[in-house]
């Protein structure tokens, strides 16, 4: 066995184990360090295809930001998964079900998979041309190029998801004090203060 099949088994093996943990761990945080385990695994694998920056994306955008981000919000919110998991026994023959297609697809797609006898001989470039490039120029080159429609298509998606995710979870609270700057700024003197003549030794009735 070479070494890059090797470092090939054990990046895949941890990928899945880490996985599995993710969805079987009991507490929420041990199931975000699980899953920035798996998302360093992968990038393992993507640098043995030769896609050093797609790992290095990988690395920094998920494990360096969606990851932790995940992490930090699991552990203020202190949500009680107890109260959570009491409903559990109601949505199990669904969830059985679901798991059931799910399992099923998979071993149909599994059952009926290939492997292309030209796959192995095919260049590891990012690019079958003349010039030499790097990965990023030619990811650069396939995504603003010939998949640039997709690309803004994608971009307006996400975008559409998080407007509708701030709309979804902005609440209007009654009684709270906003400001309205137009008012602020139309206040004058005479509005803002009142003169009263208070007689010696007596207050001011409100």
């Amino acid at each position: 066995m070479s070494a890059a099949a090797a470092f090939f088994y054990l990046f895949a093996g941890m990928t899945v184990a880490s996985g599995f943990m993710v969805i079987s761990s009991r507490n929420p945080v041990a199931s975000v360090l699980f899953l920035i385990l798996a998302f360093v695994n992968a990038a393992g694998l993507f640098v043995l295809l030769g896609a050093e920056f797609l790992a290095m994306i990988l690395v920094v955008v998920y494990v360096g930001a969606v990851a932790v981000l995940f992490l930090f919000v699991v552990m203020m919110l202190d949500v009680d998964f107890a109260q959570l998991r009491q409903g559990f026994q109601q949505y199990l023959p669904i969830g059985a079900l679901i798991g059931a297609i799910l399992l099923i697809e998979i071993l149909l797609v599994v059952g009926s998979w290939t492997i292309d006898p030209g796959l192995v001989q095919a260049p590891l470039g990012p690019l079958a041309s003349a010039e030499s490039v790097t990965n990023t120029q030619a990811l650069g080159r396939v995504l603003y190029t010939d998949y640039v429609f997709y690309f803004q298509l994608a971009g307006l998606v996400l975008l559409v998801a998080m407007i509708g995710a701030i709309v979804l979870t902005l609440r209007d609270r009654p009684g709270v004090k906003r400001q309205n700057i137009a008012t602020q700024n139309a206040r004058t003197q005479g509005m803002a203060v009142e003169t009263r003549k208070v007689p010696s030794r007596q207050g001011v009735e409100v």
